[in-house]
Parts: structure tokens; sequence; C-alpha cells
């Protein structure tokens, strides 16, 4: 016999339990009956079923609960709870029936959290039970009021504290839904009575009831007008409320805290027109917390100051100013003690004051200075790691407020806080180092960077005021270029660039020596930080412009002379790539001659044989002109300069083909990003005259042999951006003589398509006359039997019919019937390359159209449908567009969606009856449409076409059974289950029936299909409606399905077992989290096991005292001894390593792999892929683009692959990479290895070690050789198996 509740030995290895944080999962993983029902849902009963109505009824009479609750009942929990939250009528009976009816949703959080094993939860319902029985007996209606009134007269009647517990918890909850003015008319015999319980409980060991009392207090005071504050009794139930904020026990503390916050923060008056400054009882608030830290500090009981600064921390904000400076006085007495503790909750108190942003009338700017000054007292030692940090964030919140407060005043005690901050810089801890530099970096942009426009230029010459303020900051960061500061280099050359972008604009005459200091620096051979210092001078460059930086540090390049090493030549990167929003007229003034001399310079050295210097001084010249596109980034002088440029910029378009790309870059980042006003405009547009010839005739001009026409793209980008500022009548110019020269005889057939690219990109920006005279001339193009100049024809009517200017469009409307007659004549002409513009032309048309054409869409149909099935991918994308843009035609025909598909498929099923051709593009449409408007198509039409289509896969032609087959696949994603259900039997039979060639065709999207199928019908439902000769298929899936199911268990539970261990740290954020930290891991019997938890009472006051260098005595009298007192042990270092949990290559890139997750997001991605590529949503990819996608990623954690492989001997030998041996045997289907002809037997032979002679090791080798030989032998039995089997076979 086996116990009753135990289980018998080896049977927990069978039993599924739950994986760690899994027991709430609401999907189990095994559905075995769920599959099986699922599976059955849809065959009829063989028998007769004992379910009846009657057994129905019976059974929800049985289910229903006593407890209803009414319809307005209903509306308000609504409305007060989360949509999460809400309980049914039913399910709200089921908790405590037979306990408590109460129908008052109020005390719905009694029934939520219901514990029937607590005896404080059935005293609960007890009350609530009788207090409810009571209102009813009197006949009430079970309001909030009816329920208070009765709640304080059983107050007062109970005696045992475990009923005055249950009593005042309903009260905590019925109290926060009483109106207001009931608490206000019954405020004083309420108070009495909960004064009468906190006095009898205040010494009681239990405090239950406490808490909940303090709760009811809080919200009784919170409900009262302004006007009974200065009544001595309010103030006295307050202070009986106050003395319990610093209580023994937590809750009653955290209780009273809570409800001293939500008076001074969350009066109902504070909130009305002509609410107080600040609440009636802030100041006598104020006044117990300084005296409770009065009487508590200085002795080792510091627990009562600690309560107390916690409470502070809220409260702070909301005192007055005079309380807010004694309280701050206080804090900073109370600092004085070099309590860690004590220190870091002050600091806290501190850093919510800044942070909340209080008003002048809480937090004056005197104060805050005042404050911020006091705080350099307290400034930790740049070793004592977490104090430090969060000293610097206090005061960084400080010098904020204090800037929105008055920012001549925080501009003064600014350079103290940056020659601080930069004394940070020197200490040993990387995170001291950069949050050092992120204050700085803050300071400067929300304190000083506001206000330069304000302060003026700033000269070295001054001596007082805000720009000396600035300058002496300058001078603080500038020293951290000494040498001193080397290992923070980085940092340093961090806050400098912020510097140069926040106030090189007006401080640029100080910072000329930084920036030849940078220079020294740059030219240092291998100095480290290149990056950094380039960035630094990048934003130099951005702020002070061009001009007076290389004025600081000379570029030295005149082409005359030069050192050829260039040692400035670094600084020609940095200007391209920071220079914008400058003088243009510096371009042409210094670098346009440079780049001259420069070039003459490289023709010199080239005739005299010297290539290398010519090509040395040939890419110096370029590289000057490619910082030409960032002077042209919003130029401050553009209407001045241009004029200047633009002779040299057209000469360099024509003449200069390495500069083409370069000058057309500037000169389209000139008219889109610099042209803001008006008069820009015109400026660039007064040039169109000279610059667009020279564009047109470099883009119809042939490229030369061997010359790359890799430019002509940008020149026609750069003709099409520059005809947007050009003058109309000059474009109208423009057109014609561009018509006369494709009319012209001697024009060869690349300038005639080169000419016809220039009249599509002049076509929308003429007026109306002028395009339907386009219009006529390019008319006989349509039809050329030239496909290129007859989709260039297509291409400029697409740009006429699609542009969005007034022009455009009255052209259509009035040109309409004209265009339709045109596009249905050159139908039978148009070629392929041509198909894709010209749908795009019928798309912009159709979008026009009122139901008076309806004639001709259903004329353009045929022509669309067969365009589905076309070689151009953009042609197919247009041809599905547009049978969309079709359906919303006749939508917008009939008003109603279901009428006008009826209407629309109608007019598409009559290609099923046409060719094969037609019936295949037929059924690609009616894909697309149903994917497309699959909620507007009647349940009817649906049935039919899906009928329909069933009946086509049938066919002997495979694209046509390709193109159902598609078709299913998207009705099985979009259709409902159990709509899709009475179909299945339709489906199953159509895919049985087709023919065999066919099948084994599309064996794999069949595979595809019937996955589909089984996932969501069930197995046993699929084989039953198939044939026999697609059972074999069907297992198969079923057995990769539940081996891929096995694999995912698998990595669940691998990763489980991974999750269980110790997760890493997180990154501290706020000031809590700072100095919440401590050091306590660093403890000095580290290494030792911990056997459990350290005690805080032991460490909370732990601190150690700094000795004076060498034989220094420490000096308790000297004002900076508080810096001596350490938060941490000095004597302990820091593990830099930082262990992430990722491999990591020779050359230090992370290995990062993909989790499961991914994977099967990316299972879900490609599906979803797969069903809209069928609908023609998606273009597909060719399998060699997808191929190579798919195979793009999965080596990054190696070197780049090259095409060349490595092999052979010599130089072509592999290096560093040793091969797999025994690689070469591995079975692709199975485990194991294979015998191949010509190689040897794959014997796994065992390396001779020197190990093996170790008498101590040898028991293990035997093993190693038993496990070994005892694998052969099985496998060599298994094999014999399988012979006799064969042999019988």
């Amino acid at each position: 016999m086996v116990k009753s509740g135990k289980l018998r030995s080896g049977s927990g290895a069978k039993l599924k339990r739950w994986k760690k944080g899994h027991s709430s999962d609401s999907n189990p993983q095994t559905s075995r009956f769920r599959q099986a029902a699922k599976s059955r849902f849809f065959s009829r009963p063989s028998a007769k079923s004992d379910l009846t109505v009657d057994a129905l009824k019976l059974h929800n009479e049985l289910q229903a609960g006593p407890l209803e609750v009414g319809a307005g009942a209903r509306k308000d929990a609504q409305m007060e709870e989360e949509p999460d939250e809400r309980l049914s009528e039913r399910t709200s009976g089921t908790f405590l029936s037979g306990l408590s009816d109460c129908s008052n949703l109020t005390f719905r959080k009694v029934q939520r959290f219901w514990e029937s094993n607590s005896a404080a939860h059935k005293e609960i319902c007890a009350v609530l039970a009788a207090v409810t029985e009571v209102i009813r007996s009197q006949g009430g209606k079970e309001t909030e009021t009816e329920y208070f009134a009765a709640l304080m007269t059983t107050l007062e009647v109970v005696e045992s504290e475990e009923s005055q517990a249950a009593v005042a918890y309903l009260l905590n909850l019925v109290m926060k839904r009483v109106p207001a003015p009931v608490l206000q008319s019954k405020f004083s015999d309420t108070t009495k009575a909960f004064m009468d319980v906190m006095s009898k409980q205040a010494s009681s060991d239990t405090s239950s009831a406490l808490r909940w009392i303090l709760s009811c207090l809080a919200t009784l005071l919170r409900k009262q007008d302004v006007s009974v504050w200065s009544y001595p009794s309010t103030l006295q139930a307050y202070h009986g409320l106050l003395s319990f904020t610093v209580h023994s026990k937590p809750k009653v503390r955290k209780a009273a805290q809570q409800g001293v916050c939500s008076i001074l923060r969350g009066s109902s008056f504070l909130f009305a027109e002509d609410a107080p400054s600040h609440h009636p009882a802030a100041v006598t608030t104020a006044k117990f917390c300084v005296k409770e830290i009065e009487q508590a500090g200085g002795s080792k009981e510091d627990t009562t100051t600690l309560h107390v600064l916690c409470l502070l921390k809220e409260l702070m904000a909301t005192f007055p100013l005079g309380a807010v400076k004694s309280c701050c006085e206080t804090l900073l007495r109370v600092m004085t003690l070099s309590h860690v503790m004590v220190t870091a909750s002050a600091m806290q108190a501190f850093h919510r004051l800044f942070s909340g942003k209080p008003s002048a009338s809480s937090l004056s700017a005197e104060l805050n200075a005042q404050i911020i000054t006091a705080l350099y007292d307290y400034l930790p030692s740049e070793n004592d790691l977490q104090p430090l940090l969060a000293w610097l964030t206090v005061m960084e919140e400080a010098h904020v407020h204090l800037a929105s407060l008055q920012s001549s005043l925080s501009l003064g005690h600014l350079p103290r806080l940056f020659s601080a901050a930069m004394s940070c810089l020197l200490s040993p801890h990387t995170q001291v180092v950069a949050a050092a530099t992120n204050t700085l970096k803050s300071l400067l942009t929300e304190c000083v960077a506001p206000h330069m426009e304000d302060i003026g230029p700033i000269t070295a010459t001054a001596s007082a005021g805000n720009p000396s303020y600035v300058c002496k900051m300058f001078r603080i960061v500038e020293e951290g270029l000494s040498y001193r500061f080397h290992a923070s280099w980085p940092f340093v050359l961090q806050i400098l660039g912020c510097f140069y972008r926040v106030a090189g604009k007006r401080a640029h005459p100080i910072m000329t020596k930084s920036l030849q200091s940078l220079s020294d620096l740059r030219s240092t051979p291998q100095f480290p930080f290149r990056g950094e210092l380039d960035l630094a001078v990048g934003g130099a460059v951005e702020s002070m412009g061009p001009e007076v930086v290389l004025a600081a540090v000379p570029l030295n390049i005149t082409g005359l002379n030069d050192d050829l090493e260039f040692p400035r030549s670094w600084l020609v990167p940095v200007i391209r790539d920071h220079v914008k929003n400058t003088c243009l007229g510096f371009f042409a003034s210094y670098f346009l001659p440079l780049a001259t001399t420069l070039k003459q310079r490289a023709e010199e050295l080239e005739q005299e044989g010297k290539k290398l210097e010519a090509k040395v001084y040939q890419t110096l010249q370029i590289q000057i002109w490619t910082m030409l596109p960032g002077f042209c980034t919003g130029p401050v002088d553009l209407i001045a300069s241009f004029k200047g440029v633009a002779r040299t910029l057209g000469t360099a378009i024509n003449e200069r083909p390495d500069l083409r790309l370069t000058v057309c870059q500037a000169l389209r980042t000139l008219i889109n990003k610099s042209c803001s006003t008006a008069e820009e405009r015109a400026e660039l547009g007064r040039f169109s005259k000279n610059f667009l010839p020279i564009l047109f005739n470099v883009y119809s001009q042939q490229p030369a042999e061997g010359e790359s026409g890799t430019y002509r793209m940008a020149v026609l980008d750069t003709i099409k951006v520059y005809l947007t500022v050009t003058d109309l009548q000059l474009i109208c110019t423009f057109l014609q003589k561009a018509f006369d020269r494709l009319t012209s005889t001697e024009s060869v057939e690349f300038t005639r398509l080169a000419v016809m690219d220039l009249v599509v990109a002049m076509a929308p920006f003429v007026d109306e006359s002028t395009m339907a005279k386009t219009f006529e001339l390019i008319r006989p193009y349509l039809e050329a039997k030239e496909p290129g100049m007859q989709k260039k024809a297509y291409r400029a009517l697409e740009e006429m019919c699609g542009a969005e200017t007034d022009e455009c469009k009255s052209f259509v409307l009035s040109n309409l019937e004209t265009l339709k007659v045109v596009l249905l004549d050159t139908l039978k002409n148009a070629s392929s390359p041509a198909k894709r513009p010209r749908l795009k032309c019928l798309i912009h048309i159709v979008k026009r159209l009122n139901e008076e054409h309806k004639g001709f869409i259903t004329a353009l149909l045929p022509e669309v449908i067969i365009c589905t099935k076309e070689v151009s991918v953009g042609a197919r994308k247009n041809a599905y567009s547009l049978l969309v843009e079709i359906g919303s035609a006749f939508v917008r025909f009939c008003g109603n969606k279901k009428d006008a598909m009826e209407e629309y498929l109608a007019l598409v099923y009559a290609g099923l009856t046409g060719s094969v051709t037609m019936i295949t593009c037929t059924v690609l449409a009616l894909t697309r449409l149903v994917f497309e408007y699959k909620d507007s198509i009647e349940v009817s039409s649906m049935e039919q076409l899906l009928h329909n289509i069933c009946l086509l896969l049938s066919s002997r032609t495979r694209e046509v059974v390709k193109a159902a087959l598609g078709f299913i696949k998207v009705i099985l994603f979009i259709m409902d289950p159990k709509a899709l259900g009475s179909h299945v039997t339709v489906m199953m039979e159509g895919i049985g029936n087709i023919k065999d060639d066919v099948r084994r065709h599309f064996r794999t999207k069949l595979k595809n299909v019937f996955t589909k199928f089984i996932r969501k019908f069930g197995f046993e439902l699929v084989k039953s409606m198939l044939p026999a000769e697609h059972h074999k298929v069907l297992t198969n899936i079923r057995k990769a399905e539940a081996r891929n199911k096995r694999r995912k268990q698998a990595t669940d539970q691998q990763e489980d077992l991974e999750s269980e261990e110790e997760a890493p740290k997180a990154k501290s954020e706020s000031i809590e989290d700072i100095l919440a930290e401590s050091d306590s891991d660093l403890s000095e019997d580290e290494g030792k096991p911990r056997n459990g938890p350290k005690k805080l009472g032991k460490r909370k006051g732990k601190a150690w005292l700094k000795e004076g260098a060498g034989d220094d005595p420490l000096n308790f009298l000297d004002p900076k001894v508080s810096q001596r007192v350490l938060a941490t042990n000095p004597a302990l270092k820091k593990t830099t390593k930082v262990e992430h949990g990722f491999k990591v290559t020779s050359d230090g890139r992370l290995i990062i792999r993909e989790d499961d997750e991914e994977d099967a997001k990316g299972k879900d991605r490609e599906e979803m892929d797969d069903i809209l590529e069928e609908a023609g949503v998606k273009t597909k990819k060719s399998q060699k683009r997808k191929f190579q996608d798919d195979n793009f990623d999965d080596d990054m954690d190696v070197e780049p692959q090259l095409k060349y492989k490595a092999g052979g001997s010599g130089i072509h030998r592999p290096l560093g990479q040793r091969q797999d041996v025994g690689a070469d045997y591995k079975s692709k289907k199975g485990k194991g290895d294979v015998k191949k002809k010509g190689k040897l037997d794959p014997y796994a032979y065992i390396p001779l070690k020197k190990d093996q002679l170790n008498r101590r090791k040898r028991a293990k080798l035997h093993g190693q050789f038993k496990g070994m030989v005892r694998g052969a032998q099985k496998g060599a039995q298994s094999g014999k198996k399988m012979q006799k089997k064969k042999r019988k076979a």
C-alpha cells in the first residue's frame, strides 16, 4: 500500500512540474485534450447527447450566487475601478457568500483580497455584515454616509482591539468616498472619537487599529475647509497625527507620514481658485521636524533623525520660505555629525527640494545660493565614491534651479562648482570622473547656454559681471589640458567641446589659446584621443565658424614649399563634418583660391614626374572642395556671397568631372535647407538661366568611353531641385528648346533619351497651357516602337497627372476625356517597360473619376488584371495598387462598401472564364482584393469565391494551381476559424484533386498549407479529409512540429536554470539609488563565504577616517576635516572588470547570439511576409537575394567573409583556423559518422598525452576507454539488427 499524500519512489521524474516563475501561466504547454476536442469540433456527434436546455437552466441556477448588484451601483463601480479590476455580478458573489452580502462597491477590496484563514479578515467580514444588517433593518440605502455613521457608532461601542481594528479598516475605506460636507459637519465629534482611540492604542503592543485610525484622521483633516485650521482643536488633532511620524513601529509611522504628506500637499482647499500659497499647518510641521532633530541630534540613537529626514524629504517643498530656511539650517547642522546614513538622507532631502522646482515663495534665489555655499563645507573626499556622486547630483540640481530663479546669481556661483568638479576628474574612480563630466556638461547646457545672448561679447579683459564668470569657468576647464589631468583627457575634451558649442559664438576671444593647445596635442605622436579631440574642435567650428578657428590654428597649407606631411591637414575633415550656419564668402575668399593653387601645384608636379607629390596635392584640393556642402548649409550671407561663387561653381560642373557630385550636392543643399526667405529663393533663381543650361548639357552629353556615368543621376536630381526656384516662363522656354532638340534629326538615341528625361523633370513645373501643349507633343511617343522613349513619355504623363500643384490638377480635369481616349487607344502598343509608369498614370486618373466614368474603369480592368503577372516588379506593384484604387472608386460611387464590392467582384469574376494566363491573373487579383476588403465582402460571396477557387486546384496548369494555393493561404490567414470550419471539406477536396505532377512540383508550398491547416483544425481532422498519398507528408509535419516543440521546451528549461543565477546589479539612476548603494560587499573578509545576510544595524553607521599623507597627523581642527570621514573603506580597491556574460572575439567585439524569442519573432515575421507576398502587398524577393539576406548576419562574430578561401601550401595556406577533425565524416541526415569512398574509416583516434603515464589519472582514462568501447559495441549491435531487418525484407 502506498500512503495517502505521498508518491511512489521514482514517480517524481514522470510528473510535470511548474517551471520557476511560470506557476501562474494560463496556457499550459501540453494541450492533448484541447487538440483532440479541436479535431472533433467540426464533426457531428455520433450518439445522442444528454445536454438539454433544461439541464443548462439548472446549471445556471446552481452557479448563480446570492449577491446581485444594481445597475446604478455597477455604473459607479465601473467609474471607480480600473478595467482589469472590475468584478462581474456572479464573480463578486462567490467570495464572501454567506458571510456578508454588502452591495456597496466601496468595500470591494474586502472581497477581492479575501483570506479564509485570517482571523483579522473574518472579523472585518463579521463587522461589515453586522453593520449592513443594521442599515437594512432601518430601511437604509447602504450609502457611504450611512456606513460612515454606523461604523463611527460601532467604533465608540466595541471594546476588543480586534474589533476596533476591523471597524477602523472599514472606516478607512469608506471615508475616502464620504461627501466632504458630511465630514466637515461631523468634524469635532469624529476627531474626538479618533483621538480617544489613538490615546488608548498609543502604548498598546498591537498597532493594527492605530494605523487605520491615523489614516482616517488624515482623510478627515484633508477634507476640512481652510477656516477650520485656525481653531486650536484642529491643530491639536493634527499634532496628534504628527507625533506618530516618529513612532517606533514602521506601519504606524508610515501611515502617519503618508497622512501628513496628503494633508500638506493634497488638502481640498489647496486646489481652489483662491488657494493659499502654503498650508496653514506647514509652519508648525516644520517646527516639529526641527525640534525632533535637535532633540535626537548628536546622540547615538539616530533612528528618530532618519525618520524625520524621510518626512522632510517629502514636505520641504511645501513649506514657506522661513520654514524652509530653518529646516535647511537644521539639515546642515545634522550633517556635521558625519554619520553616513544621516548625511545621505539629508542629501536626499536637498535633492528632492531642488528637483521639485519650488516657487520663489518657498525657495528664494538668495536662500538657494546660501545653501549652495554651505554645501561646499560637506564636499566628500574624491575617493569616497557614492557620497561624491550624490553631492555632484545635488549641486547640479541646485544650480539649475538657481538659474531658473536668477541667472546672474547662478553664473556667479558656477566657477566654484566648476573648480570642484574639475578636481573630481583626478579621482581614481571612473564613475566619479564620468559623473563630474556629465554635471559640467549639464550646467553648461542648462545654466549658461540659455543666457549667452544676453551676456554679450566676452573678452579676456572682462573683470566683473557675467562675462568674467564665463571667462573664469573656461579658464578652469582649460586647466584640464595640463598633464596632471592626462588620465581624464577624453572627458576634458568632451567638456571643452560642449563649452565651445555653448559659448563659442560670444566667447571665442578667450578660447583661441585652448585651440592652439589642442592643435599641439593633436600633432603629438601616438596621441590616443584623436577622435575626442576632433569632436571638440568640431564644436568650435560649429559655433565660432571656420574663419575664427583657422585664425587661431592656421592650416599651414599654401601650395608653395609645404611640408609634405601637412601636420594640420586633419583640420580639413573636421571642418567638412562640422561647418554650418557660417559665411559662404569665407569659402570663396580663402578656400577657393587655395584649392586653385593646389590644383596648379599638382599639375606642375605631374609634369615634373613627381607623381606621388602630385597625388597628395590633388587629394588635398578635392578634400577642400568637399567642405562646400557644409558652407552651403544655412549660410548667413547667402544673398551677398552667392553671386561671388556662382561662376566658379558653374565652371566646376562643366569642366571638372571629379567635382560634379560635390558641387551638385552643395546646390541641392542651398535650395533645400538654406532658402528660408523669398529673397534668398529669388537670388538663387536669378542664376537658374546660367546653371540649368550647364546642367542640361552635362546630363545630355554621353560619357566618354571608359568614363563612369554615375554623376548623371546627381545632375538630374540637381535639375529637379533647381527647377523649384526657377521662373515659370524660363522653364517654358527651356521645355520648348528641349522639344526642338528632341525632334531634331541630328540627335542620336542617347541624346533623345536624355532630353526626354529633362522633359519629365520640367513637365510638372509649367503652366496649364504649356502642359497641354507638352501632352500633345509627347502623345506620338506613347505609341513609339522604341521601349525607352515610350517609357519616358509615360513618365512625363505620370508627372503631369500626379503632381500636387494646382496647374496639374486643373490639367487632368480639363483634359480628362482626352486622357481616357489616349490611354485606351495606346493599350495595344504599350511595351512591357512602359507598364509601370502607365499604371501609375491610371492610378492618378482613377483617383479623380466620378460615377460617370464607370465604363472607362470597366474597360481598364482586363489590362490591370493581366499586369499582375508582369515581369517588372514595379509594374506588378502598381497593378495591385490600381486594383485597390478601383475598389475605392467603386465605394465612392456606391456609398455602401458591401454593394460596391459585389459589383466590383462581379466584373473581376469574368476573368475566370478566359485563357489560362487570364485565369491565373484573375486569381491573383482576387487574392489581393479579398485581403484588402475582407471586412466588406458578403459571406455568401466569399463562400462562392472560395468554392470556385477550389475547383481550379484540379487544373493541369501549374500557374493556376500556384495562384489558387496562394489564395487559400491568404484565406487561412484572414478568415475566422469558426467561419472557415464549414469550408474545410471543400478546400481539402480541392487540394486532394491536385494532379500528381503538379503536387510533386508544389510539395513545399503544399506542406506549408498543410501545416497551417493542422494548426487550425488538428491533425486527425486534416488526415481524415485527405487522400492516402498525402498522409506521409502529414505525418512528417506532425513529427517536425513535435520536434520543434521539444526543442523549445528544452531551451526554456535551460533558460530557467540560467535565470536562477544571480542577476547583475542594475546601474543606479536616481539620487535614492546612488545613496542607497553601499560597499558592504567589499567588506574586509571578502572572499569568505557569507552564512547569512548582514544586519542593517551593524553596518548602517559604519565609516572610516582617512589618515594624513606620510607622517602627517590628522588635524581635527581643519575646516575640511569632514572630507576625511569616508563611507567607503579606503584600503580596498574595486575591481574594474565587468562580467557581462558574453563571449569576446580576439579584437574585443562582443558575440551576442539571438535568443529563441527573436527566432520565433523572425519566424512569425517570415510567415507574415509570405502572406503579404501572396496577397501582392509586398514584392517577392528572388531566391538569390533572399539567400543573401538570410545569411547576412549569421557570421558577425567572426572575421568578414571574403570570396577567396585559403587552401593549399605556401602563401595560400590557411592561417589561424584549425579544421574540425572528422568534420568530413559527419552525416548530414542523422547522428554519427559515415564511410566515404577513397577515404579512411572514421575511427576515433586517442591522442597520446604525457598525463596518461600518471598512475593517479589512469583510472579516469580507463573509464573513458570503457565508455568508448561500450558505445562502439552498442552501435555495432544496432547495425547488425538493421542488417537482419533488411535481409528479411
